[in-house]
């Protein structure tokens, strides 16, 4: 499972419905309606939250509005009408970390997207979070071969 920190509009067709179905996933174990991915690291950020299942709704509002924008017909009633308290801290060295690796899939999948991502020197964040300066985050266990802590 992979909830991107950085904001959908970077990622390629198929890293968005990706995103939208590990989104959804995510949305029904924090509901309790499934057995799998309960001590998932990825949802240690929305399980802090006031409210764990408005703040991954609204991470999922955003990635509706993204694939909207692109034409695409992903189902909103899916997305629980909870809403979270506001925007979840993620550090810079996540959202770097985050970059060179969705570049190293973009390289692959869709290289044309990437040469055209090569000159963002700074990535926005998903609508969800917020920047701050720091490291790769604790709930990261698995870091690309490439990142350092």
């Amino acid at each position: 499972m992979r909830l991107w920190s950085l904001h959908p509009k970077y990622l390629d067709a198929r890293g968005l419905v990706a995103l939208w179905r590990e989104a959804l996933l995510a949305q029904a174990v924090l509901r309790g309606r499934t057995k799998g991915y309960r001590h998932h690291p990825q949802l240690e950020r929305f399980r802090a939250q006031r409210s764990p299942v408005g703040a991954i709704a609204d991470y999922l509002r955003a990635v509706h509005a993204e694939a909207e924008a692109r034409g695409y017909a992903f189902a909103r009633d899916k997305i629980s009408p909870a809403r979270g308290a506001g925007r979840i801290v993620v550090s810079r060295g996540q959202l770097e970390l985050e970059w060179r690796h969705l570049m190293r899939k973009l390289a692959i999948r869709d290289p044309a997207r990437c040469r055209r991502l090569k000159p963002v020197k700074r990535a926005q964040t998903h609508p969800s979070f917020r920047a701050k300066p720091g490291g790769i985050e604790a709930w990261e266990r698995n870091p690309p071969r490439s990142a350092t802590r």
